[in-house]
């Protein structure tokens, strides 16, 4: 199980990957700059053709190169988990479990690990775990997009922003969402299901997660929040 608050993110030059390890839990969190040459080389022989089409889609090129980060180092390791090379592992879609439609939770096609990826800001986050899983990384908001979005938050969390002072209502406001969308991506509804059904809590410790999901926060620089949420499913 993830710790509360997770070692420093890890930040070093790409000639490994480096990854915090909490039994068979594995999280990945980095900077998306510094990473980006050595997903860039890899990105060719490693991604399949879905994969290609959607970095290319992305105008932006700071958009493009979270992508690719984030997917190239998904491939790898999920590749020395299952013995695969990284072009080998094959990636599909769960069952929706709002509509039943074929574009839930991504998986491993075959099964072997579960897996959550996400980039926000400048950072990169994945996790790998032997349970269904979700992660999120965000970066802090500005005061006007928070005024609106904190409306479709839970009743008690929107409380709870609301006897904030303006100060310290950005980085509460960031943990919960982050909180929220690493729980809602491990159910695998994402955004489908409300994001006021479920609370997870704004202050510096989370909540009790919903059904029995472990939430935790994951250390990142001042100007991001990240968590990751896992299924007691065993």
């Amino acid at each position: 199980m993830i710790p509360p608050r997770s070692p420093s993110p890890l930040l070093a030059p790409p000639s490994a990957l480096p990854v915090q390890r909490a039994s068979e839990t594995t999280l990945w969190l980095a900077e998306a700059d510094v990473w980006a040459d050595w997903a860039g080389r890899l990105a060719p022989r490693v991604l399949d053709a879905g994969e290609k089409r959607r970095a290319e889609s992305l105008r932006r090129e700071a958009d493009r190169r979270s992508y690719l980060v984030a997917h190239v180092a998904l491939r790898v390791l999920l590749g020395e988990r299952l013995g695969l090379a990284p072009e080998a592992v094959r990636l599909g879609r769960a069952v929706c479990p709002c509509c039943g439609g074929p574009h839930g939770r991504p998986v491993v096609e075959g099964g072997g690990a579960h897996f959550s990826l996400s980039h926000g800001g400048s950072m990169v986050l994945l996790g790998l775990a032997p349970v269904p899983l979700g992660v999120d990384v965000e970066r802090v908001p500005t005061p006007e997009a928070i005024a609106e979005t904190a409306a479709v938050l839970h009743p008690d969390e929107q409380a709870e922003l609301a006897v904030l002072d303006e100060e310290s209502r950005p980085s509460a406001f960031t943990r919960a969402w982050a909180r929220k969308e690493a729980y809602l991506k491990g159910i695998g509804t994402g955004l489908g299901r409300s994001p006021a059904l479920d609370y997870v809590g704004t202050g510096v410790t989370p909540a009790a997660g919903p059904d029995g999901w472990t939430v935790r926060d994951v250390a990142t620089p001042d100007d991001h929040a990240a968590a990751v949420a896992l299924s007691p499913e065993l």
